[in-house]
């Protein structure tokens, strides 16, 4: 009889990896046994499974946006073995416990890997935010610009400092869509005009007061999507003047410039939106200098005719590209110990599920990601599991391939499960 149910042998750093009932049960340079399923590890490196912290599969409610099986199988595809799903776009969207059951439900059913769920932070549901929190939500989500969604509307700074406030008691971080809106900038119809609409500083207004509030709360935040440095910059000084705040940036920030925004065209636009190449190159020296905690894809599809319009400030913004994670930090020239930091163990930890998730070790849940670094991806519509197949990526060559995914010891995924925060020791 095998010694354990599948084995890696011969990846670097770890040259034996063994797995028993879901579980990391042997982590070392080398070792002996035999088991079911053996894999020949000898030129790749092994990876943790990433933890995109940031996906929207628009589920029930927007099946024909994306849904959680095309958006499930697009992660596993791509490294990622767990997802968080952001609660907005979803109809209805993930704002009080009888929504959270109908996600849970549906992506229990239909996702090939591990799932956690958002909880949204909006203006009337204070009193939804404990029962969200007792069903798992893994944090709660809110906008300090429009959504674009009508059923999850923004936060003032009254709502948000009221969200905050619950969120700190309950134990929970908060996440923050950093913009203030400046409709006074908001002028012609070119994809041009709104870039410009958009400016670093709307974002950095955003940040800041988000800053003010997390520090008069008490409250965990993280700030997603940051599209510049100098915001980077700023939350990096308030953490180390002691806030409890984190942030995540993506890759479209650090693979793509507005010439690009305006060479693709729809499937590019995304807010905040992509910056100028010297923009791009300061980003990423901050990825690099460890600045910042955590990289997730945004992935944020839908119909092909919701991005169509004459004018750029009607078309969808959003940016398919889960399935490219770990490949675009790849291409990025990441390390692998900035790629298994910023993928998946700074995530785990922000979340509160380091002890099932996040990394290569014994006793955790054994989700890895086997990669060639000498390899090359070819973004090729044809490949991509999304309900439609389009991303901004087409056509692109990147520097690393993915050649194997195991979610829970399940080469290719499995059945999805909710991942819940850890309990208190």
């Amino acid at each position: 009889m095998p010694d354990y149910d599948l084995l890696v042998r011969g990846a670097e750093p770890f040259g034996f990896v063994a797995v028993v009932d879901e579980k990391f049960v042997a982590v070392a340079a080398e070792g002996e046994g035999s088991a079911a399923l053996e894999i020949d590890g000898r030129g790749l490196e092994i990876l943790p499974g990433v933890i995109d912290a940031h996906v929207h599969f628009n589920e029930p409610g927007r099946t024909d946006w994306e849904g959680l099986e095309t958006g499930s199988q697009a992660c596993a595809a791509g490294g990622t073995t767990t997802f968080f799903d952001m609660p907005l776009n979803a109809h209805p969207p993930t704002v009080n416990a009888e929504a959270f059951d109908e996600k849970r439900a549906l992506a229990e059913a239909k996702s090939v890997v591990d799932f956690a769920l958002w909880g949204g932070l909006v203006p009337g549901n204070l009193d939804d935010l404990e029962p969200l929190r007792d069903r798992g939500v893994i944090g709660f989500k809110a906008f300090m610009s429009n959504s674009g969604i009508e059923d999850f509307s923004n936060v003032d700074l009254k709502t948000l400092w009221a969200g905050m406030k619950k969120s700190a008691a309950l134990g929970l971080p908060v996440a923050v869509h950093a913009e203030i809106d400046h409709p006074e900038l908001k002028h012609g119809s070119t994809i041009r005009d709104y870039l410009a609409s958009r400016p670093i500083s709307m974002e950095l207004e955003a940040i800041g007061a988000a800053l003010d509030i997390a520090g008069e709360t008490g409250c965990a935040l993280h700030i997603v999507h940051v599209s510049s440095a100098e915001g980077i910059e700023l939350i990096a000084q308030a953490k180390a003047n002691g806030l409890d705040v984190t942030c995540e940036t993506c890759p479209h920030y650090f693979t793509l410039t507005d010439a690009d925004v305006e060479r693709i065209g729809a499937l590019a636009k995304c807010a905040p939106p992509i910056r100028n190449a010297a923009e791009r190159a300061a980003l990423l020296a901050k990825v690099r200098a460890g600045l910042v905690d955590t990289i997730g894809s945004d992935h944020s599809p839908s119909p092909m005719a919701m991005k169509q319009d004459a004018d750029f400030y009607k078309v969808w913004g959003g940016i398919a590209g889960c399935q490219h994670l770990l490949a675009l930090a790849l291409n990025a020239r990441l390390t692998p110990t900035e790629c298994a930091a910023m993928l998946s163990g700074n995530v785990a930890k922000r979340f509160g599920i380091a002890g099932q998730k996040g990394r290569i070790a014994v006793g955790l849940d054994a989700d890895f990601v086997l990669v060639n670094r000498s390899g090359v991806t070819r973004v090729e519509t044809e490949g991509l599991r999304y309900r439609h197949q389009v991303t901004p990526y087409a056509g692109m060559q990147l520097q690393g391939r993915v050649e194997k995914v195991v979610v829970r010891g399940m080469v290719g995924g499995g059945q999805g499960r909710l991942v819940k925060r850890d309990c208190p020791s």
